[in-house]
């Protein structure tokens, strides 16, 4: 697979969202949590979608479990924290595995296609995947990766 283009996943609602749909855009995929130490960059994602969503990013958050147990309520109770606590515009999906086994597609291939610091598998909460326009893999970033930190990156990648 050259790109992320033939997956889709579902979104919180429960409708199924094809990434063909995000074709030509840059994409910030990160897997999330409500319960985390981490969870307050929810507010840093909204921020850099909101200013660069005109200009054709899209930020993509997945819920995860997998680590501590740190989102365990339903996918309704997620997007309605998310919303309240956050002001979250930006689209949400349903939970999802993203390692192991059971993990979803999308994060096998985002894994496959990007080296952490110690391999290629997801430690941890918040870990942030940077798409190019053209559906590959630019660049990964670690938990501790604050999303304002990202901006450079967002606006070279949104320039190409």
């Amino acid at each position: 697979m050259t790109n992320i283009y033939q997956f889709e996943a579902e979104l919180l609602d429960g409708k199924n969202k094809s990434f063909a749909d995000y074709e030509g855009k840059v994409l910030l995929i990160v897997n999330t949590a409500s319960k985390c130490g981490f969870t307050p960059q929810f507010a840093g994602l909204e921020k850099l979608y909101e200013k660069y969503k005109d200009q054709g990013l899209e930020v993509l958050g997945f819920p995860c479990n997998q680590f501590g147990g740190q989102d365990p309520g339903s996918n309704e109770q997620i997007g309605a924290y998310c919303q309240k606590n956050y002001g979250v515009t930006f689209p949400m999906f349903s939970k999802v595995d993203v390692k192991g086994p059971e993990a979803h597609i999308l994060f096998r291939y985002l894994t496959n296609n990007s080296k952490g610091i110690l391999g290629n598998g997801i430690k941890w909460n918040f870990t942030k995947f940077l798409i190019g326009k053209d559906g590959k893999v630019l660049n990964r970033f670690a938990p501790t990766t604050k999303p304002e930190e990202l901006e450079n990156e967002v606006e070279a990648a949104l320039a190409k």
